[in-house]
């Protein structure tokens, strides 16, 4: 299965009944004690990428039939030919460069090879200080940190994570800072009394990044994510955690062993883009972008193949691509000239 479609269950429900001490849990509650309860972003920040015992950064393979989740990068070769063929469309001049962030097992890598291909992740590379080209990110924001705020008498308030009867848990801080509040304003708009939202300012700062970097070109993100009108789907936000390919709310729970992730705000995204000097060519789902890459040869070159077997294999991803994450994914194209 892939990763979080736009279904959410309510937070009260309780889908995991375990409580088990991971290496992080000493770790975190240190750090709370000696601080007090701390913002949900560093939380989540050494659960994903401790240097030891972030998830992203161990040796267990969270990827596939034996991990935790697929993503569309599993789905090769054909949804790497599609996405070159993409970005060969919107400037077919070669041996430009192609930043990938969030490149984790360098899949893309073999499809690139028309262009100076750059792979940035946790440890891997870093993004050119200026450069034309392409910014490609496939499931990457959705894994940047995240605050909480809940909005309480009119006010927003910031959710932290502290620790009651030696688990983690929520508690209800000071007024949200006034980044906070700006992303709100975006993502969100007025949001409901009790409600809860994610706030990704790091989001905001890539943005930032590749604006100051990329000297023309363009950036496509794709990820799973709500709209500033869709954003009412989600009174008690999106974050959820998912391990053995099963889905739960309980994102305070095991630390280190489960992938924690939040749906993108991609108003939010899309403002940001734009106070930055880009222009939003295209906002759509995925299976509309791989639609438009397959489209001029009626997908003949993804689904190339040397025999029936492989084909049928290659026709089994497409499908898989366009019917199943392709619905559920989202595509979102800037430009900057």
């Amino acid at each position: 299965m892939e990763r979080a479609p736009l279904v959410m269950a309510p937070r009260n429900v309780r889908r995991s009944m375990t409580y088990s001490v991971t290496p992080l849990t000493q770790i975190l509650r240190d750090e709370i004690v000696q601080q007090g309860p701390i913002p949900f972003s560093r939380f989540m920040e050494l659960a994903l990428y401790h240097p030891v015992h972030g998830y992203y950064r161990r040796t267990v393979d969270p990827f596939g039939v034996h991990g935790d989740f697929y993503t569309a990068e599993q789905v090769q070769p054909v949804f790497g030919r599609l996405i070159a063929a993409y970005f060969q469309q919107l400037s077919p001049a070669p041996a430009r460069t192609l930043v990938e962030l969030g490149a984790g097992r360098r899949e893309m890598a073999p499809h690139f090879s028309a262009f100076d291909y750059v792979a940035v992740d946790v440890g891997l590379g870093e993004m050119p200080e200026r450069f034309s080209g392409f910014v490609f990110a496939n499931e990457f924001l959705d894994a940047l940190p995240v605050d909480v705020v809940v909005r309480r008498n009119g006010e927003l308030r910031e959710l932290r994570v502290g620790i009651d009867s030696g688990r983690f848990s929520w508690c209800e801080c000071g007024g949200a800072s006034e980044e906070a509040r700006a992303f709100v304003a975006d993502s969100v708009g007025a949001l409901a009394e009790g409600a809860r939202a994610e706030v990704c300012l790091p989001a905001l700062d890539w943005i930032r990044r590749i604006a100051d970097a990329l000297e023309s070109g363009y950036a496509l993100f794709i990820d799973y994510g709500y709209t500033r009108r869709e954003s009412i789907r989600f009174p008690e936000g999106t974050l959820m955690t998912y391990r053995r390919h099963q889905a739960s709310a309980s994102v305070l729970e095991d630390p280190g062993i489960c992938d924690i992730t939040a749906h993108v705000a991609f108003s939010a995204v899309e403002s940001e883009a734009q106070r930055c000097g880009f222009t939003v060519l295209r906002f759509e789902n995925l299976a509309s972008a791989l639609l438009r890459a397959g489209e001029p040869d009626q997908f003949a070159a993804a689904l190339a193949s040397p025999g029936e077997q492989e084909s049928l294999r290659l026709r089994m991803q497409l499908k898989t691509l366009l019917f199943g994450m392709g619905e559920t994914f989202r595509s979102l194209l800037l430009q900057k000239k």
